[in-house]
Order: C-alpha cells, then structure tokens, then sequence
C-alpha cells in the first residue's frame, strides 16, 4: 500500500499493489486496487476487504 512517488516501486512489484485514494496518479495507475484515503483509515479498510476475507 502505498500514496507517493516513493512508494510506486512497492505498489508495481507487489502481487496486488494498493493506492490510497490520496496517492499520485502515477502510484494510482501502478496500482491493482484503490481503498480510501489516509484520513478514511484506508489501509486498514484495504486489510478488511482484502486479507481478513
């Protein structure tokens, strides 16, 4: 998971990379899956819908 420019590498190599809703646009179109942003507790929204399930 992950929302800046440091983070694309993580989010391109990972099975299923996850933007954040507040992320750039590039890590956004890296990305598999968009959760919610930093400030609607998206990580923990992508590990509910996405690991515990």
């Amino acid at each position: 998971m992950g929302d800046q420019e440091n983070d694309l590498a993580m989010v391109q190599t990972a099975g299923m990379g996850v933007a954040m809703a507040n992320a750039t646009d590039r890590v956004k179109e890296a990305a598999q899956v968009i959760t919610r942003s930093n400030d609607e507790h998206g990580v923990a929204y992508a590990i509910e819908q996405y690991v515990l399930n």
